[in-house]
């Protein structure tokens, strides 16, 4: 309990991820540009760039494990290409001099056959556009001297996640009787990850050194389809399921003509035309964790929302 947890960023994992530590009674320390971060007398907020060597190092004193959950700053290949890789060699760096392992949460857009199911061991050599750059990140992880793990999971939902497929797109359209739209698929069965599932394997993969340098999978919920996702928030808030519409994906590939947002988001379409599924099995019994029945995640995700909307 000596050891500082080094936390960058704050967004839905990050945030989690730090309160969590300090509930569990762990001294945190989160780092971002502007010094946000949860409330509590055991986390320590910061303001500092995660990705500047001389404002890193210093914050990382008395570090035992850093949660790297920093993202781009736009959902673009383009910009993550130009941004991930250059922050996460510093903040190896850093963590390496400092005696530290390095967590970062992972998606599964590097598995180069997702028609199969994803298993923690199933292929990860995906190239070109987002999907590519992730594989990349991975390689550089696996070749770094700092010790890592790389926590993956699919579609995040739960408190505090706004900006997702079973986010901002689904659950306040739920709560307020309002039809839902969805990429791809009502029917094709689809992997979502409970972010405080994700944040809880994070932490229990720093803790246990036969698992560093490795990749593992966040503890995830049989996998649902969007109709489905959208009929559990429903039941959990206690009101009538609601309409739920596909946008077809010709439509999305049409705006991308005009939208390079529309581009980036049509790239990964696939996720959501046919089945895409992830086994956290092996994961689970490695970590001594399993997912939270979606039953449960879906109240507090509806307790969430109807807090913070």
């Amino acid at each position: 309990m000596n050891h500082i947890k080094i936390v960058t960023g704050a967004g839905p994992v990050g945030w989690t991820v730090a309160s969590q530590l300090a509930e569990a009674g762990h001294r945190v320390r989160v780092l971002t540009r502007s010094g946000t971060g949860p409330a509590h007398p055991l986390v320590e907020r910061i303001r500092a760039d995660a990705g500047n060597p001389a404002e890193l190092a210093p914050a990382l004193a008395g570090a035992d494990a850093v949660f790297h959950c920093i993202h781009g700053s736009r959902y673009s290949a383009d910009v993550w290409r130009r941004e991930l890789p250059g922050a996460e060699r510093v903040v190896l760096t850093a963590a390496g001099n400092a005696g530290a392992v390095v967590i970062f949460p992972e998606s599964l857009y590097s598995y180069s056959s997702p028609e199969e199911v994803m298993a923690q061991d199933s292929p990860r050599l995906a190239a070109g556009g987002k999907r590519g750059v992730r594989t990349e990140l991975l390689a550089r992880r696996a070749a770094s001297d700092t010790p890592t793990v790389s926590v993956v999971a699919s579609d995040f939902f739960g408190p505090r996640v706004r900006n997702a497929h079973a986010g901002d797109r689904m659950v306040p359209l739920v709560l307020e009787g309002r039809r839902v739209q969805v990429l791809g698929s009502l029917n094709m069965p689809h992997s979502f990850t409970y972010v405080p599932d994700l944040a809880a394997a994070m932490i229990r993969a720093a803790e246990l050194p036969q698992l560093w340098n490795s990749v593992l999978h966040a503890p995830t919920n049989p996998a649902a389809t969007q109709r489905e996702m959208a009929a559990a928030f429903a039941a959990a808030a206690g009101v009538p399921a609601p309409k739920v519409a596909a946008i077809p994906g010709w439509t999305l590939r049409a705006a991308g003509i005009f939208s390079a947002d529309m581009r980036e988001l049509a790239e990964l379409l696939y996720q959501f035309q046919a089945p895409f599924i992830m086994d956290s099995t092996a994961s689970e019994e490695l970590l001594g964790l399993a997912p939270t029945p979606l039953e449960a995640a879906a109240r507090e995700t509806v307790q969430w929302w109807r807090s913070n909307a």
